[in-house]
């Protein structure tokens, strides 16, 4: 019996702040793909080499991690005010599942570019030289986001001298603004306390700030889950048993936040909700060997993707972090001194990120009108992905 040959879809391999994952254009897809559904699901599947038992991704794209495992699709904007329509699916290694549940913070920087360099921004957008502020609309989260992008000669310029704490190279800074990041349909904080008590078998009631900014996130003190804030991804994923713990953890409170209706729906909601535990400033070695010192941070975060420790932190969790930590009386305030600010400064494994956010209150409801922070983000390769024919 004879065999199709393979599909050939254009393609663009990319790293966005610490994550990369593949970019397609709406209008490369084959038409089956174009559409939401199962169709577009099984392609990106394939495209990563998901699902894999191994967890090594041998037979696709991915990276066989969280941050490695990611899909892009981009167009032109149809809404007034916006140049890229930006939609993101989060692929599971050793599951057959796409999750379009929540955005990716840090490829958010290399929309703006990939935007740009594939004609999907009108031309009068774009200066000679300067920066270009491309506006995204973020399909999964129904939210705008500005990004900052250089441009020399009329071209994305790529290289720089910015260095991101998780990325090896130096490269062009891209400032990114969250606009109104909280979910406007939702509270920010969904339970209406800034802190929460949780019942978990594996852990019994523990404090927990549920927030809903950037991405649905449940922050959770270190000492209460036993950890010091210093841990590296070994220390954590290496272990089952925690990692098992985390996980009961999120479905927990994703039912407190009101995500699912019982922890069984959690499996198929992997991207959402992120879990992050936090602590006081203190020395610890970067995985890099980095020494942060007690005075480098304001607070040390560590959280959880796609059921693993995160190797540095999801731009989208940074957001949260910022948010919360501009709120007096949350978990993440309260580990950074208690203090009003409207910036914060956290350690995570790879180093440490500075995150702005102004919060205020409405009544008695909490809004934040933006949340700034810096990334950067480059091409790596360009040209066709190709896959097996769909059955």
């Amino acid at each position: 019996m004879a065999h199709q040959p393979q599909i050939q879809i254009p393609a663009t391999y990319m790293r966005g702040g610490t994550s990369k994952g593949v970019f397609f254009k709406l209008s490369d897809l084959p038409d089956y793909a174009q559409q939401p559904g199962p169709a577009r699901d099984s392609m990106l599947l394939r495209v990563i080499g998901s699902p894999d038992p191994y967890a090594k991704h041998t037979d696709g794209m991915g990276g066989a991690t969280s941050s490695t495992s990611k899909t892009v699709i981009l167009s032109a904007s149809e809404r007034d005010g916006y140049d890229v329509d930006y939609l993101f699916g989060q692929v599971a290694i050793d599951k057959p599942v796409v999750d379009w549940s929540g955005n990716c913070g840090n490829l958010t920087a290399a929309v703006g570019a990939f935007a740009i360099t594939n004609g999907l921004v009108s031309e009068d957008r774009i200066p000679e030289n300067g920066i270009a502020e491309i506006r995204i609309w973020q399909v999964n989260i129904q939210k705008a986001i500005v990004a900052h992008i250089p441009v020399t000669d009329g071209k994305v310029q790529e290289t720089g001298d910015f260095e991101l704490d998780g990325v090896t190279f130096p490269a062009a800074e891209v400032k990114i603004e969250f606009i109104d990041p909280a979910d406007s349909e939702k509270a920010l904080f969904p339970t209406g306390n800034l802190v929460d008590t949780i019942d978990v078998p594996e852990f019994g009631a523990i404090e927990a700030t549920l927030i809903n900014a950037g991405i649905p996130t449940i922050f959770v003190n270190a000492k209460d889950v036993g950890y010091t804030g210093t841990e590296l991804q070994d220390d954590i994923n290496s272990d089952a048993r925690a990692l098992a713990k985390f996980e009961s953890l999120r479905a927990h409170g994703a039912v407190k936040m009101g995500l699912i209706n019982n922890v069984g729906e959690a499996v198929a909601r992997q991207h959402t909700p992120k879990i992050a535990f936090v602590a006081p400033p203190a020395h610890y070695t970067a995985s890099s060997g980095k020494q942060i010192g007690s005075d480098d941070t304001d607070l040390l975060v560590r959280a959880l993707s796609m059921g693993k420790l995160h190797h540095a932190m999801m731009g989208t969790a940074a957001v949260a972090i910022g948010t919360a930590a501009a709120i007096q009386g949350t978990l993440v305030n309260l580990a950074a001194g208690g203090n009003e600010r409207e910036s914060v400064v956290f350690g995570h494994p790879s180093g440490t990120l500075k995150v702005g956010a102004k919060a205020s209150k409405n009544g008695d409801r909490w809004e934040v009108d933006k949340a700034i922070m810096s990334r950067s983000a480059r091409v790596l390769m360009h040209g066709w992905v190709h896959v097996p024919p769909s059955d």
